[in-house]
């Protein structure tokens, strides 16, 4: 009795307050199951529409619409059917949309259905999500995964769109590369984190915390907040640039105006070379190890310069660049942009979308980073997913905030589960 017997979506709120999609996949066997979608507040201008309602609700963030797709159009399409096919599910569900970026149905409605369907099919398996995504990897690709436990990037102290300071690169990450294991790498981060906590507290600079957990103070200078992380770093008894490494997300097309990347923080404005040559200095002067949207989602000549200049010798990451879509992500494969992609499943749709972007950037020697959105729940799908894909490395904030949490401590519970699974280096 493996079949969809019933599927039902309601309107839930996200980590900012914020309506997002709640849905449940009942099976014939009695099996239930259920997912929530994120959403993000720095987006890619190419990323699959999320549909909002647009009325005085809630500001027009609703997402009645979304729901009622779920539960009018979509539910009655998938009745019967083996939730074990996640392809062909989502192939039905994007054939159904019928457009390029998932606009008549909304990504999001096609994503919570994704979600809860391969949850069902976990469960009724009997086996661990992220088992049953190696699973599903195989299905897609025809190649075998190795689950492993991936190195997590905790975004400590923020700016840009994620916090209301006027520090302008979006993210300061901390990488606990040398931990053992999940459990060292979640308490050196942890520890690294009170103790940025106590500087700021002893500088007389803000704790107040932006939509991603990290501290979010007003600093002179994108170089400042580095320096901060440091200090921290070093009062955890740990050594900068051996134990624990930094990661950067620019979130570039934030600040990008009129052909220049206006550092307004700083008071200054430079042009693509120049930009490049400035997150040179940071990554030859810090124990920087990691760009994310080092240039503006467009300016091809400039991530061109950028991946020339420190490709070698930093990982470059594309997210607004890449939107984890595949034909977007081939054509800047294509023309040598960026060595590393992040992976959001919210800005493409569907799972099965997901593994084809993540397949391709393994058979093109690209990184993945799978990642959460600034508004996110309590759903740690994306912590199985790293796992069960073998991404390597995963990004979801800071240790603080249960929406944040929820996915580490989900990792914690996968490694005590597979005492065989190794963190990534």
């Amino acid at each position: 009795m493996t079949w969809i017997k019933s599927i039902k979506a309601i309107q839930v709120l996200d980590s900012r307050g914020l309506p997002t999609i709640s849905c449940k996949v009942s099976l014939g066997c009695g099996v239930q199951a259920s997912a929530m979608v994120p959403s993000g507040a720095s987006t890619g201008t190419k990323e699959a529409l999320e549909l909002r309602d647009g009325d005085e609700l809630y500001m027009g963030k609703g997402v009645d619409k979304a729901v009622a797709n779920i539960n009018d159009i979509i539910a009655p399409l998938l009745i019967n059917l083996d939730p074990r096919d996640q392809k062909l599910i989502d192939q039905k569900l994007v054939n159904l949309d019928g457009t390029s970026d998932k606009s008549s149905l909304g990504a999001n409605a096609i994503l919570a259905v994704s979600l809860a369907v391969s949850h069902a099919a976990a469960k009724n398996k009997k086996i661990p999500l992220h088992i049953h995504f190696a699973d599903i990897y195989k299905d897609i690709t025809g190649h075998q995964v190795s689950p492993n436990l991936p190195m997590p990037m905790l975004n400590i102290l923020n700016g840009g769109e994620h916090a209301d300071n006027n520090i302008d690169i979006q993210e300061f990450m901390i990488i606990p590369k040398r931990a053992s294991n999940m459990k060292e790498a979640m308490r050196w981060s942890s520890e690294i984190y009170w103790n940025l906590k106590s500087i700021l507290k002893s500088e007389k600079l803000s704790t107040a915390v932006g939509d991603e957990g990290g501290f979010a103070p007003n600093l002179q200078s994108n170089e400042d907040a580095i320096k901060l992380i440091l200090r921290a770093i070093e009062d955890s008894k740990l050594i900068p640039g051996k134990d624990v490494f930094i990661a950067l997300d620019c979130a570039a097309s934030e600040f990008f105006k009129d052909g220049q990347y206006l550092l307004s923080g700083e008071g200054r404005s430079l042009n693509s070379e120049s930009f490049a040559d400035y997150l040179e200095h940071l990554v030859d002067n810090y124990p920087i190890i990691s760009i994310e949207d080092g240039m503006d989602e467009n300016d091809h000549n400039g991530w061109k310069i950028l991946t020339e200049k420190i490709g070698h010798k930093c990982q470059l990451v594309g997210d607004d660049l890449f939107v984890t879509n595949k034909v977007i992500f081939k054509n800047g494969i294509d023309e040598g942009l960026a060595n590393s992609i992040l992976i959001k499943f919210n800005q493409i749709g569907s799972i099965t979308e997901t593994v084809e972007t993540i397949h391709l950037a393994n058979t093109n020697n690209y990184k993945s980073i799978i990642s959460h959105r600034s508004g996110e729940t309590e759903d740690t799908t994306i912590a199985d997913l790293a796992v069960g894909l073998g991404a390597g490395q995963i990004k979801t904030g800071a240790p603080c905030r249960s929406d944040r949490v929820a996915k580490y401590n989900r990792l914690l519970w996968i490694e005590e589960e597979n005492i065989e699974l190794n963190i990534s280096k």
